[in-house]
């Protein structure tokens, strides 16, 4: 009977919970070297899965989903970005994609208000003196390692969604002017809640802000939405946070002008061209980065594998599943 239940190919080591509840529900094949799949790794598993749980890192395109095999249905995403998967060719071999969205609001809130305090505040320069030995440090002085204050500060969101929404709750709360710039304003009663300025010019809006929070998804129209010409915009004393996805800053223009002293800093978990990132940011002090951790919580991941898993069973039992990339294909 074991032979019956339908393949499911994980290209990632999960949670341990989340892994034994997967094979305890299908014949789950999973990673638990945690090595990514290679390019050819990924073609062998879509000709043979039924069901493939990827996750963000995973490139799957037209060049893999072309070999995909018959019995591959369903691509059920580990993460709720799905721009590493070619929706068009899914779609038109009958392949339904589904995603985890909602379950890291939170912890990517969290993570973004952490920068929005780390960079201003000089946070990781202070703590990196202190352990390489403080040699600097001869004690408390009134002008010794002086940040700036973010009460009061303008913070630009670009992107209100979710998590744009749930980083200006927090930073309301810290005392700072929430503006805003979205492909459409939000609702009247969430603007009022968090006493929102919205900007239908982006290019205003950056030329105003003290701090700019990206939480915006990468899409073929957030590709470098701050491009040069947007950073440049930016007064010299703005800071930059990015939590979203790299692939939405001209990372190079960004390096340079870190550089160069025309901008005051920035915080970055996440970059254009993972793992690698800009020598130039790594040298500078003025930039926090971050290893792509804003939704690393044990909580937020058993979260989303909850949700894989819910996706699955949905789908195999013959019903729509709630997470859907494409409601239309059910």
């Amino acid at each position: 009977m074991a032979s019956e239940r339908p393949l499911v190919i994980v290209t990632r080591k999960l949670p341990d919970v989340v892994e034994t509840r997967l094979r305890e529900l299908f014949d789950a094949r999973l990673n638990l070297e945690d090595k990514p799949f290679s390019r050819d790794e990924l073609i062998a598993a879509v000709k043979e899965a039924n069901v493939l749980v990827p996750t963000v890192t995973d490139r799957i395109d037209r060049s893999v989903l072309s070999q995909a095999g018959p019995n591959l249905k369903l691509i059920a995403q580990f993460g709720t970005g799905v721009d590493n998967i070619d929706l068009d060719t899914a779609r038109n071999r009958a392949i339904l994609v589904t995603n985890t969205p909602g379950v890291l609001t939170e912890d990517t809130a969290d993570m973004t208000m952490a920068l929005i305090l780390a960079v201003p505040r000089r946070l990781t320069e202070g703590a990196a003196l202190l352990k390489s030995g403080g040699g600097e440090w001869q004690g408390w002085s009134p002008t010794w390692m002086l940040g700036h204050r973010i009460y009061g500060k303008r913070l630009g969101i670009v992107g209100m969604g979710r998590i744009g929404q749930a980083v200006a709750r927090r930073a309301k709360a810290f005392g700072l002017q929430i503006h805003y710039h979205n492909r459409r304003r939000v609702q009247g009663e969430i603007e009022q809640a968090l006493e929102a300025t919205y900007w239908d010019s982006l290019d205003q809006m950056l030329a105003r802000m003290d701090i700019i929070s990206i939480n915006c998804p990468h899409t073929p129209a957030t590709y470098h939405l701050l491009s040069a010409r947007r950073l440049a915009l930016l007064k010299p004393s703005a800071y930059i946070v990015n939590t979203a996805r790299g692939e939405v800053i001209d990372e190079n223009a960004l390096a340079r002008m870190v550089e160069n002293n025309e901008l005051a800093g920035a915080g970055l978990d996440v970059f254009e061209h993972e793992p690698a990132v800009n020598p130039k940011l790594l040298r500078s002090d003025k930039v926090v980065v971050l290893p792509h951790m804003g939704s690393a919580t044990l909580e937020g991941r058993v979260d989303m594998g909850e949700k894989v898993i819910v996706n699955i069973k949905t789908f195999l039992d013959g019903h729509a599943p709630p997470d859907r990339v494409h409601p239309a294909m059910f």
